[in-house]
């Protein structure tokens, strides 16, 4: 809620700035003020889409997953041959892969064990620091291969064994099958 509360404030001090600058002439003062107002709605709307990042892990992480999924599947196109190589979307899979690295393991409280058709398997919580150590493993696939991936077609495929590989070793431990 600290984050909330901040977002709002920062919403309140945008107000006032425009008040407060507002010219002599009206019609520049109502667009001053339609203007703060439009950016004190984007800021609330921000700091809302925090919150519910904060308060529902599960959507999270599943939007998370889901995202890794695209990028895999774009990415074994190019290998096979089925969609040229982009050496941007290449680029941005692995960014978002590192992104995933970097939050997955904090979307895993007590809380989030049970709902949404949550996937992550209960022995997450039992060795929470083997699934830590296997997603920074994870990471450091995605960060040592980033560059040789995004060179060419043939770095692509040089690239891709260690990540899938990272990536495997964690939903083989901690992944439910689907229902």
């Amino acid at each position: 809620m600290a984050v909330r509360g901040r977002w709002k404030e920062i919403a309140l001090e945008f107000q006032v700035f425009a008040r407060r600058h507002a010219g002599p002439e009206p019609h520049k003062k109502r667009m001053q003020m339609a203007a703060a107002a439009t950016l004190t709605s984007i800021i609330v709307v921000l700091a809302g889409g925090a919150v519910i990042a904060q308060t529902d892990p599960i959507a999270t992480r599943q939007s998370l997953m889901k995202e890794n999924n695209n990028n895999a599947i774009a990415i074994v196109r190019m290998m096979r041959g089925l969609a040229p190589f982009e050496a941007a979307k290449v680029d941005a899979a692995f960014a978002q892969w590192a992104d995933t690295a970097q939050k997955l393991p904090g979307l895993f409280p007590d809380t989030s064990k049970t709902g949404q058709k949550t996937r992550a398997a209960s022995k997450i919580w039992v060795t929470k620091a083997d699934f830590d150590a296997k997603t920074a493993a994870f990471g450091k696939a995605v960060a040592d291969n980033r560059d040789k991936a995004g060179t060419s077609l043939d770095g692509l495929r040089a690239a891709i064994p260690a990540v899938a590989n990272a990536c495997d070793a964690c939903h083989k431990d901690y992944r439910l099958g689907r229902e």
